[in-house]
């Protein structure tokens, strides 16, 4: 029975190139960068973006681009992000 848990939850794990939202920024993710990097990264959270692919260490890699259209690219841990449905 807790194999068919654990399956399940690998069901819902996002794949590369699913959308995906991020449900909040890693602490400490916005310190020491520029202010326009800042505003970037907090206006994504709670919108979809995509899923590029999974690192070497299991983090997510996320793409998306700012309102100025620059594109950024971060990595967080598969627990910040859910797929959208």
């Amino acid at each position: 029975m807790y194999t068919a848990g654990v399956r399940n939850r690998e069901d819902k794990k996002p794949k590369p190139g699913d959308m995906v939202v991020l449900t909040k920024l890693p602490q400490g993710m916005l310190n020491g960068l520029p202010m326009e990097d800042q505003k970037a990264l907090s206006e994504i959270v709670g919108k979809p973006i995509l899923l590029r692919e999974y690192d070497d260490a299991g983090r997510a890699e996320l793409e998306f681009k700012d309102g100025k259209g620059v594109i950024h690219f971060i990595y967080v841990t598969p627990e910040s992000v859910r797929k959208v449905v």
